[in-house]
């Protein structure tokens, strides 16, 4: 039995690797941006775990007998949801906007093994730095922001930029720890059960 993520995400990657698992790694193929226009009356929560959710599924099917994790975050910033801003005027826009002020990352889960799922939106409170005009540029033009949620890593460069956060540290990441634990719990596994020998 093996975890198998359902994402191409490095920071995700990371995270497992690090807590002593080689995940699979099968990226699913869904569009985003359609999925969250059908759900305009969704809760931020929800929206996000239905990304999650459409992510798992697409994949689980692959890999019976296997724990498939599907995962999306994005952040909620002054009531709106904010996604990956791709390119480098896109994330100046974002910092310019958000620098300064707190938001919530919300990350979705859908676990699935069996037929059976677990789904689950952590949140956690970001409290951004005041950062000046040329670190936002030069964090812009690293490019090390574009793919990720919030335009902001917390365990590279970003790190310089996050004052402190409330809540789970890997959710933030892209993954969270704890979650996919209960989850396994859950499923009547051991976390241990995954890990590289």
């Amino acid at each position: 039995m093996r975890i198998v993520l359902a994402s191409s995400s490095p920071s995700r990657r990371m995270i497992l690797a690090n807590a002593g698992v080689d995940p699979v790694i099968q990226p699913a193929d869904v569009d985003e941006d359609a999925l969250l226009a059908s759900l305009q009356d969704a809760s931020p929560a929800d929206a996000v775990a239905a990304l999650a959710r459409a992510k798992a599924h697409a994949v689980a099917g692959q890999f019976h007998g296997d724990v498939v994790i599907g995962g999306d975050s994005m952040l909620l910033l002054d009531g709106r949801l904010q996604g990956k801003p791709h390119t480098e005027e896109a994330t100046v826009e974002r910092w310019r906007e958000q620098a300064g002020k707190v938001a919530q990352l919300l990350t979705g889960h859908c676990i699935v093994h069996r037929g059976e799922e677990f789904v689950e939106t952590t949140s956690t409170t970001v409290h951004f730095a005041a950062a000046s005009e040329a670190d936002i540029r030069a964090y812009a033009a690293s490019g090390e922001p574009w793919q990720c949620a919030g335009a902001f890593t917390l365990e590279a460069l970003g790190g310089w930029f996050i004052d402190r956060i409330e809540g789970d540290p890997s959710s933030v990441i892209g993954l969270s720890l704890p979650t996919v634990r209960r989850a396994l719990y859950r499923f009547g596994l051991d976390a241990s059960a995954f890990w590289r020998s």
